[in-house]
């Protein structure tokens, strides 16, 4: 199959793009930039120039395709304040590419996030397909907005399925959360968590994130959710503990009124009930994780490179 992959040259898009290729698909990846194309052509994908407002070109491209695997999120307008419009750049984006793709029966992937889905508990993949209240209520809840979209689309012929990531897929080259967690301790001389740090989040490997979001491209049915869930949850303490050790500094508990002070942007984040469950994903595609825990990950020390 032929696999048009947007966010093909990211952190999790690289790793996919290897993943299909090994598989015997074809891949053809957006690329914002002359250097993702040329990291794209090394890896054996073909580029196709553009960004996620250029809406002929995605549309143009997922017709051309076999299926499309949704990875891009403009995360640095996100982060920089501007999540609502991030938001509706990836809105518009996906209704592009939809609408190419309807009456064909082809797959549309869309890569999604498991931190707001329930308020407590253990998320499964049932939940959130009634966005909260007090999802709706913020910036961030218009990606879940998008994501019930992208279930709609099985409506007009298109095999859709919403892939949710916990809040860091790690590995070697991870510059995501944990990584900033390790730059954080690194710099304030201490590894902290709030409370009692007994809040989880699920982590899942890159290797195994990637294959699995390979098979729901392949074969996952129309209106599937899916959790890509390695470990169920991480009680956050021990992920702090664990880069204390590595950096040798002390591990402290802080107030949540300190949060933001400590963790900049990551303060509410790193207070968040993450956990979730993915028992539904394995049993529905064979899904199997076996790449390293976080917690072992972290131990194998690739994090704690000096910069």
């Amino acid at each position: 199959m032929h696999f048009f992959v947007t966010g093909a040259s990211g952190w999790i898009g690289s790793a996919t793009v290897a993943e299909l290729l090994g598989a015997g698909h074809r891949v053809s990846g957006l690329a914002r930039s002359e250097a993702s194309a040329e990291r794209l052509e090394a890896a054996g994908a073909v580029p196709v120039r553009g960004d996620l407002e250029d809406l002929a070109a995605l549309a143009d491209a997922a017709a051309a395709s076999d299926g499309v695997i949704h990875l891009a999120f403009r995360h640095d307008v996100a982060w920089s304040g501007g999540f609502a419009t991030a938001a509706a750049v990836d809105r518009r984006a996906l209704e592009a590419m939809g609408a190419a793709l309807a009456g064909s029966g082809r797959p549309f992937v869309l890569a999604s996030g498991l931190a707001g889905v329930t308020g407590s508990g253990l998320a499964t993949e049932n939940d959130g397909l009634v966005a909260r209240p007090e999802v709706r209520s913020i910036p961030a809840g218009l990606r879940h907005a998008t994501a019930l979209l992208a279930l709609s689309l099985r409506g007009i012929g298109v095999r859709s399925a919403v892939l949710r990531y916990p809040l860091t897929v790690h590995g070697d080259g991870d510059h995501g959360f944990v990584a900033t967690l390790v730059t954080i301790a690194r710099q304030s001389g201490r590894s902290a968590y709030v409370g009692d740090g007994a809040n989880r989040w699920a982590a899942v490997h890159l290797s195994d994130a990637a294959r699995l979001t390979r098979l729901a491209a392949e074969s996952a049915p129309a209106g599937s959710v899916l959790h890509a869930v390695g470990d169920v949850g991480v009680p956050f303490a021990l992920i702090a503990q664990s880069i204390g050790r590595h950096l040798s500094v002390p591990v402290e508990s802080i107030d949540a009124a300190d949060a933001v002070e400590h963790f900049s942007h990551l303060g509410p984040i790193v207070m968040l009930e993450a956990a979730a469950d993915a028992s539904i994903t394995r049993d529905l595609l064979g899904w199997a994780p076996s790449g390293p825990t976080l917690l072992e990950d972290l131990e194998l020390g690739h994090y704690f490179r000096a910069a």
